[in-house]
């Protein structure tokens, strides 16, 4: 069922104000390496969840004009940086995918110096996995030797959106080399899903899950490379296959509720609904760009329904699952707890987005 866009209008607002709202209640106590203490709940923290985030609002921006997000969003990185910002590593990295997004509209100075400066850092002081990737070290743990679906949401796109718009063009191809490396590691040829990580040690993809959240990065993170930049005609054709193939196994084991389970091959599993959010995004947009199997538009609409079931009326997104380490057994991503976040909210925005696409409607967000 198409869904009536000034519906989708009227749920925008409060997803953004549910996102801010969020705050660190104590629940997840998670100490950095360093001493600091984690926060990967509240909005005004620099982490992955927010960086995700923001990267729902700005893409929100993009498509509405709203000044109001685009003040939100400015304050938040003048205040940020202005505090100092934290210490490089793939999680960190992600709240400079929205500000690379930002600085390509406004060209404004105070960005370009610290983009520079941070990309110039992955180059050169990421440590490295053999053939070359980069190792999913975070603020609370180094995951030596492994690499995780997440980092090329978190450190790929940013690295291909600044590497375009700055004219960067070796940003750029570190993005792709990143993403097929991953693809060559992550990828399941059997079922046509990807793996949550691999290892280097011992040569595994420890648990084997098929984890819902982890697989709706590689849709939509496919899908936003092709569009945030100039990606060579083999690379982008042999993604696109890689995509493709993922997505008509996703058209296989969509719920009759229209979600995917947190390990989207077990029904047993609870259905999760970032990984839903994102999927109908990644689905909905595929459709649109004339990419995938026949079917994906449906599913996207079905999702994006769902999707809708789970928002309350003060805009938070439930049935989230909280951050999800590496798991060695399966039983492990069956018992990540529900907790609303960021990143939830934020595709859930970018769900909700694309879905205005397929109105006809145009967006609008009071502000």
């Amino acid at each position: 069922m198409v869904p009536d866009g000034r519906a989708l209008r009227e749920r925008l607002k409060p997803l953004v104000a549910g996102m801010t709202n969020l705050r660190h209640d104590g629940q997840y106590d998670e100490p950095n390496l360093d001493g600091t203490p984690g926060d990967y709940i509240s909005f005004d923290s620099w982490e992955w969840p927010q960086g995700i985030g923001l990267y729902g609002l700005v893409r929100l921006w993009q498509q509405t004009g709203d000044d109001a997000l685009k003040t939100l969003v400015e304050n938040w990185y003048a205040d940020r940086i202005s505090e100092g910002l934290p210490a490089l590593n793939i999680n960190t990295t992600a709240p400079m995918l929205a500000l690379s997004l930002l600085w390509r509209e406004t060209r404004d100075p105070r960005w370009a110096e610290v983009m520079d400066e941070w990309a110039d850092r992955i180059l050169t002081d990421m440590p490295r996995t053999p053939e070359g990737g980069l190792p999913h070290i975070v603020s609370d743990k180094i995951n030596e030797r492994e690499l995780w679906d997440d980092t090329l949401v978190m450190v790929g796109l940013f690295l291909a959106s600044y590497g375009q718009a700055s004219g960067r063009r070796e940003l750029v191809d570190e993005a792709c080399r990143q993403f097929l490396l991953h693809s060559r590691y992550l990828g399941d040829p059997k079922s046509g899903l990807w793996f949550h990580g691999w290892t280097f040690d011992g040569r595994h993809n420890f648990a084997q899950a098929l984890w819902g959240r982890g697989n709706c990065w590689v849709t939509l993170g496919i899908l936003d490379l092709i569009e945030l930049a100039d990606i060579p005609a083999p690379i982008r054709t042999f993604l696109i296959g890689v995509l493709e193939t993922q997505i008509d196994a996703l058209l296989k084991l969509q719920a009759p509720s229209g979600a995917w389970h947190t390990l989207l091959d077990d029904p047993s599993s609870y259905e999760e609904i970032s990984a839903t959010a994102g999927f109908g995004y990644g689905l909905m947009k595929a459709a649109r760009l004339g990419i995938g199997p026949k079917g994906c538009r449906e599913a996207g609409l079905r999702a994006l329904e769902v999707l809708l079931a789970n928002i309350d009326a003060t805009g938070t997104v439930a049935n989230v699952s909280y951050g999800t380490r590496m798991g060695h057994d399966l039983q492990f991503y069956k018992d990540i707890p529900i907790q609303p976040t960021g990143y939830g909210q934020a595709l859930a925005i970018l769900c909700l987005t694309e879905g205005l696409k397929h109105t006809g409607a145009e967006a609008e967000v009071a502000a």
